[in-house]
């Protein structure tokens, strides 16, 4: 069991931070609405400028993040950027205190600077710890407690909000971050030497070319991070039309629409966990073919075939457990990649490219449901296409190694 293992002390912190970003999110989400807002923001511009708060940085900030995993010691970005997660909680606990709205979106947009920051140097520690040969182990399990980390502080959250203890926010805001940097100063990694001549721009439209250019050098690189980016859009346009595909169609309650939305989140986890474990020391690349293809199967029947909402439920499970299957040979192919100490500024191009894709999705699902008056199906249809799209893309790159 990977609990017992060199692991453990990177896994928890992933999921600790992950945890606390998304509940610090979803408790403005479900209890700061009901506090009084500024005649000028609505509930739902409210919540639009939350979750927008955790991206922006990621838009312009992830060059620095990059080069910061480059010419410093990763385990000493992470710490230093963990322990300043404390006093942004103490924002957090101060804003829920006095229900200071504007404050509350000051410290979610804090935090997402700081898990940006960090997110390059935590990425690349999975090979300092796990070698090459732990990159699809390493990969899988990582990816599972970071949606372990979403689903739990969703569902926390909700609860909280539904009752009268909300001082456990305060409790749990404060030794969450407190848990999560104690646990980082047990990380053991064995990191190759700092690049201190590293020059890579911090101009994000500069970095984007460069960094595509540098990766075009290195085997599987823009396939990886065009793969792993890929994922992310399709989950950010299922995310969104889950929510109105289950209140048109099924007529749900937001109870039940919150119980998709899980079983999406741990179809996720558990397509992560067992490609990491199929794939052992190796990067199985037609596990990425497996995985495209039984997305495509899974949105074929929403598509085409009139479901209970039992059925839908399992469906949409499957189609986030294949997307597991997706994902994960892709981010370990990048982790395998032979780019040396600049590991750091390729993960910082990762995250850049994913929010890229996450606009360009939340764009084209705003576009469809608008020129189709939220017709979810096709939204599912456009989907379909990505997927369809993508396996036709990675079918031609591999095609030499399925003969």
């Amino acid at each position: 069991m990977f609990l017992h293992s060199k692991w453990t002390s990177l896994f928890l912190s992933n999921f600790l931070g992950v945890y606390n970003d998304n509940f610090l999110k979803n408790c403005i989400i479900f209890i700061a609405v009901g506090w009084s807002l500024p005649s000028w923001l609505t509930q739902s511009q409210l919540i639009s400028i939350v979750s927008a708060s955790l991206v922006i940085p990621y838009l312009f900030l992830s060059p620095l993040g990059g080069r910061l995993a480059v010419v410093y010691s990763k385990t000493a970005v992470f710490r230093f950027f963990k322990l300043l997660e404390l006093p942004i909680m103490l924002i957090a606990s101060v804003a829920f205190y006095f229900h200071w709205v504007m404050l509350a979106i000051v410290s979610v947009l804090l935090m997402g600077i700081q898990s940006c920051l960090y997110s390059p140097s935590k990425y690349s520690l999975i090979r300092d710890i796990g070698g090459k040969e732990g990159v699809s182990f390493g990969s899988g399990v990582f990816e599972t407690m970071a949606f372990l980390g979403i689903l739990i502080g969703t569902v926390t959250a909700s609860v909280i909000s539904d009752s009268s203890y909300h001082w456990l926010v305060y409790v749990l805001f404060m030794g969450l971050a407190l848990l999560g940097y104690v646990v980082t100063r047990t990380i053991k990694a064995h990191e190759l030497p700092e690049d201190k001549s590293s020059a890579v721009t911090l101009n994000p439209f500069l970095f984007l070319v460069r960094s595509f250019r540098f990766a075009r050098k290195h085997k599987d690189v823009n396939a990886a991070v065009l793969g792993a980016s890929t994922f992310w859009l399709i989950g950010g346009m299922l995310q969104m039309n889950l929510v109105i595909h289950t209140k048109n169609i099924y007529h749900a309650s937001n109870a039940t629409t919150g119980l998709v939305m899980a079983f999406a989140a741990v179809g996720i986890a558990l397509g992560s966990w067992i490609a990491g474990k199929i794939s052992g020391k190796n990067v199985k690349r037609e596990l990425i073919l497996i995985g495209l293809s039984g997305m495509i199967l899974s949105l074929l029947v929403i598509v085409l075939v009139p479901l209970r909402l039992e059925l839908f439920i399992f469906f949409v499970f499957l189609l986030a457990f294949m997307g597991g299957f997706f994902q994960i040979p892709c981010l370990s192919m990048l982790q395998k990649s032979d780019v040396g100490r600049r590991l750091g500024d390729m993960v910082g191009y990762l995250n850049l490219v994913t929010f890229i894709f996450v606009l360009i999705g939340t764009l084209l699902f705003s576009l469809i449901t608008y020129f189709t008056s939220e017709n979810s199906f096709a939204v599912f249809i456009s989907i379909l296409v990505i997927c369809l799209i993508s396996l036709f893309y990675f079918s031609l790159k591999y095609r030499r190694l399925y003969k």
